[in-house]
């Protein structure tokens, strides 16, 4: 299983600013744009009666002003197990949902 702080690190990369956040709590005043993710589940695989293989599904949110930003593009093309969710504004912001194993 990865480092969730490699993936951290990762995530910095391709924003370009240290605007990413780790399960913000609601005190946490961001920076945009940024990039929020968390722990969504585990996904497990089993062989011969045992765990096989495990690996950290996260929720990737991208939030930017800029409705036609390309971050959440960068994260596609970077991470070969990642799939776009959904796009939604709140607070008129635009978020792009990423569901991301790692």
């Amino acid at each position: 299983m990865a480092s969730r702080l490699k993936l951290h690190e990762e995530l910095c990369e391709i924003l370009g600013s240290r605007n990413v956040y780790f399960q913000p709590p609601e005190s946490v005043k961001l920076k945009y744009p940024c990039i929020v993710y968390s722990l969504d589940g585990v996904n497990k695989q089993n062989a011969n009666d045992s765990l096989y293989k495990s690996i950290n599904q996260y929720q990737v949110i991208v939030i930017d002003v800029d409705p036609d930003g390309t971050i959440h593009m960068r994260i596609l093309e970077h991470f070969p197990m990642c799939s776009f969710d959904r796009e939604y504004t709140s607070n008129n912001m635009n978020h792009k949902s990423l569901k991301l194993y790692y």
